[in-house]
Order: C-alpha cells, then sequence, then structure tokens
C-alpha cells in the first residue's frame, strides 16, 4: 500500500478512536494516553535510529524505523487536538521520499529525503508556536550503543 493510503487509513482509524474515546485530554482511569512529549520523545527516537540505520545501508531496518516514525506523527495529530492532521498531512511527500529512497537503496536519495522530513518537522514546531523545538540531521556521534545498524553479517 502507497504511503498515502496508509497515512489516511491511520489517521482514520485513530480519528474514529479519538472521537469513540470523546476528550483524550482527560482520559479516564482505564484508557491510558500517551503524553504528547513522550510521543514525541519516540519520534525523535525514531528519526535518529532511522538516520543510522540508512547511513548503514541497513534498508530492513530503516523501513522498519520509517514506519514506527509514522505511527508516532499519526498518534501525536489524533490523540492530540491541538496537533491538526494536515500538520501530519503536509509531511507525507518527504515521508514518500525517504520510504522510496529506503525501497531503491540509494543512500543520496535517503539523505535528501530524511533532510526534508527533518525541515517539516521543524516547520511543524513552528506553526503551533513550539519552533523552540528544533530537530536536526543526526551527526556523526552514535548514541544508540546497544544497537548494532549494520546489516547482519557487516561490522
Amino acid at each position: 500500500m502507497k504511503l498515502h493510503g496508509w497515512m489516511l487509513a491511520l489517521a482514520g482509524l485513530g480519528a474514529a478512536t479519538a472521537v469513540a474515546a470523546q476528550d483524550l485530554k482527560t482520559p479516564s482511569s482505564d484508557q491510558y494516553v500517551p503524553r504528547l512529549g513522550d510521543i514525541m520523545g519516540a519520534a525523535q527516537t525514531r528519526h535518529q535510529k532511522l538516520w543510522l540505520a540508512g547511513k548503514a545501508q541497513n534498508w530492513d531496518l530503516a523501513a522498519f524505523e520509517l514506519r514506527q516514525l509514522k505511527a508516532s506523527l499519526v498518534e501525536a495529530a489524533v490523540f492530540y487536538s491541538g496537533i491538526p492532521i494536515g500538520n501530519v498531512a503536509t509531511l507525507e511527500p518527504s515521508l514518500q521520499a525517504v520510504s522510496d529512497a529506503i525501497d531503491a537503496k540509494d543512500g543520496r536519495k535517503f539523505a535528501k529525503g530524511l533532510g526534508d522530513l527533518t525541515d517539516g518537522c521543524n516547520a511543524c514546531h513552528r506553526s503551533l508556536q513550539r519552533g523552540f523545538v528544533v530537530i536536526k540531521v543526526p551527526g556523526e556521534l552514535q548514541p544508540f550503543a546497544n544497537q548494532q545498524f549494520a546489516p547482519a553479517g557487516k561490522p
């Protein structure tokens, strides 16, 4: 399924869940809704792991991390009405470009797509008066020393 269809299906499912739950800002004792900061923290971690996997050319892991990142972004928009679903939808071309680069195993297109995606994240933050939260393409340091990013069989 193309990214566009996947995003719409997930957004629709989430919107239906949000309507059924009514007020997600004050969940009942039996309803867990992660804090927005936790969802965005997970998205930031996925963004960094996506970059590390792409840099190591582990395209299977990069595809997995991209799916996880997309899910985090959709969750944020669905669970928090202050984030218009349109803000997530504006990331779709960049997400698709990263996905296409992963499918093509093209490191240069991957780097460009991730840069564009990162710019889109920052544009969303600015539109929500959260411009002080600035995401960047990760540097050379590897903070996730407990995970191997090279494909199996490569050092």
